[in-house]
């Protein structure tokens, strides 16, 4: 059985993604390793530092170690530092969000699309992770995309709290408060935990609504079908 491991910087992601696979791909076996200190780590420092990036190599190489055909990482604000891990191993290893990022970049680059994505997230160093990792991918289509972004306060506490209708709320609102989404082609949900709150989304806007576990299982499928390189 293939093995793909999920390693997750909070304990919010772990439901998220894993009924995700266990939707669409539930032959997989899971492997899901947690190390909590990581958010906690990179809101203290307020930047990745070189310690940061090195631990992730550490996890990716003790997963490949354990028999990992694939690594997803569930943590959105580690872009870089997944990037590198990369490099240390040689099985597929997956960022979060880049599999919606793409799928939103190509409805958003269709004919008489007004290229633009709105992004909403619970965690506010991931909005700087994700500029980046977009701008990035749009540079590479040489697409002329713009992001909007949007910090949505207190969600990530309320979910903490175990106040899950408070958290779903919170996202949901954030469309009567926050305008910047009403000129974009689709709505992004940052973080995996956010997944909960697609359909209270979904019910307030026409548009296309992104939650990144379902891109990440599709992405880390077909990367792993046979003659497919490794990113």
């Amino acid at each position: 059985m293939t093995r793909i491991a999920l390693i997750h910087a909070t304990p919010l992601a772990i439901a998220p993604i894993n009924a995700a696979f266990a939707a669409a791909w539930p032959e997989v076996e899971r492997m899901n390793l947690l190390d909590d200190s990581l958010s906690a780590d990179r809101a203290a420092a307020g930047a990745l530092t070189p310690s940061m990036v090195r631990r992730f190599g550490v996890l990716a190489r003790y997963c490949v170690d354990q028999g990992a055909a694939g690594i997803l990482f569930t943590c959105s604000a580690f872009g870089p530092a997944i990037e590198a891990a990369r490099s240390e191993v040689a099985v597929p290893v997956l960022k979060p969000n880049e599999p919606m990022l793409i799928d939103a970049i190509g409805i958003a680059t269709q004919p008489g699309a007004r290229r633009r994505i709105a992004l909403l997230a619970t965690f506010a160093p991931t909005i700087d992770s994700l500029r980046a990792e977009f701008a990035a991918l749009i540079a590479a289509r040489g697409a002329a995309v713009a992001l909007a972004t949007h910090h949505v306060a207190d969600a990530m506490a309320a979910l903490d709290a175990d106040d899950g209708a408070r958290h779903d709320a919170l996202i949901a609102g954030a469309l009567d408060a926050w305008d910047g989404w009403r000129d974009c082609d689709a709505i992004l949900l940052a973080q995996f935990s956010m997944a909960r709150a697609r359909s209270a989304v979904a019910a307030k806007t026409p548009l296309p609504v992104f939650a990144s576990p379902d891109s990440a299982v599709a992405a880390m499928r077909e990367a792993m079908r046979p003659g497919q390189s490794t990113p």
